[in-house]
């Protein structure tokens, strides 16, 4: 039997299949929740953070999110696999501890059975065993296109949650992987990724950004968040967003995976970059060339963005050697009042 090709049934993978950024302020800007009329919701949709955030009473918070896209892979395992990691992610970008998990799933049964889900899930259920929570449910519908995720709840101290627009001036900005899977996983959808390059990407979007836990106890850690759908440019812009600071990015400090300018020059890439880029340029100085391909690209499964006291480098260091991670510093905040991102190349 021929092998089923997963990204072959959609028009979009991964993370890239969400809604465009300004289309979704279009859709929620008229339903944005009254935190005057919830008193326990401590982060909602009105600041488009990575989970929303419930307080419990004595101190302790519900961290609540769902994450789900469709393949970003042709292999079922491996699709379950990153579809659990982004999920699980929201919950340590706000500094949370993961607690519980349950699937949504979405599949067209009459033309791809039941195996290939199953496998789905399977790769889904060995990350949350990695992350030490069960999987214990979920919903499924019958679907035309197929699309994975999950629901997950974790806990949180009240102290230690790290809203993602709460940095300060002259903070170090952080981030713990490299930019570049939107583009891998457009080169493997038309063929051209290699091997050696597919096994970057799974390695990649199947680590567990674990460190964020242990990052919300840290007082010198002042933001954090995610790098997903928005590129890496839309989830700062969300960071200084009614902050009055502005970001300086070095860009010959911002990891890429190692194919993605061969890539970005044969101008393979997913359709929401320039869905990023209309949304963000405007934020955006000092855009050349193919800067846009690069900055702009819909990231799954992507590293934590972490806004730390400058005065503390040394810490943050430290703790990410700890787990194994590389020390990238890819710019720092500034106060200009204009809200702007200015990439340079120092």
């Amino acid at each position: 039997m021929e092998e089923i090709k997963l990204m072959s049934l959609t028009s979009a993978s991964g993370c890239g299949c969400k809604i465009a950024p300004d289309k979704l302020d279009e859709i929620l800007k008229q339903n944005k929740i009254s935190q005057k009329e919830f008193s326990n919701l401590i982060i909602g949709n009105s600041s488009n953070d990575d989970a929303s955030v419930y307080d419990l009473g004595n101190n302790q918070s519900l961290v609540s999110t769902v994450d789900f896209f469709t393949p970003i892979v042709n292999n079922p395992y491996h699709y379950g696999q990153i579809s659990a990691c982004n999920a699980i992610s929201d919950i340590y970008a706000m500094g949370g501890k993961p607690l519980v998990a349950n699937a949504v799933l979405g599949w067209p049964i009459e033309s791809l059975g039941t195996d290939l889900a199953a496998n789905v899930i399977k790769g889904a259920v060995d990350i949350c065993n990695k992350a030490k929570i069960p999987l214990a449910g979920g919903h499924s519908i019958n679907s035309k296109e197929p699309f994975f995720g999950l629901a997950v709840n974790g806990i949180i101290h009240n102290s230690n949650i790290k809203a993602n627009n709460a940095i300060k001036n002259k903070n170090a900005l952080y981030l713990t992987k490299p930019i570049g899977t939107g583009i891998y996983s457009s080169a493997l959808k038309r063929d051209v990724l290699t091997n050696e390059q597919y096994e970057q990407l799974i390695n990649l979007s199947t680590g567990l950004n674990e460190i964020g836990t242990e990052l919300g106890t840290k007082n010198y850690i002042h933001a954090m968040t995610d790098v997903t759908g928005f590129g890496l440019i839309g989830h700062l812009c969300e960071m200084i967003k009614n902050t009055g600071l502005s970001i300086i990015l070095h860009k010959n400090k911002i990891p890429l995976l190692e194919g993605v300018k061969s890539f970005a020059e044969q101008f393979i890439f997913p359709n929401n970059t320039t869905r990023n880029y209309n949304t963000y340029s405007k934020f955006v100085e000092g855009f050349e060339e193919l800067d846009f391909i690069y900055y702009c690209d819909p990231q799954t499964s992507g590293g934590l963005l972490i806004s730390v006291d400058a005065n503390y480098e040394n810490e943050i260091e430290t703790l990410l050697l700890k787990y194994h991670l590389p020390i990238n510093k890819i710019g720092y905040v500034c106060n200009n009042n204009l809200e702007q991102i200015k990439l340079v190349n120092e």
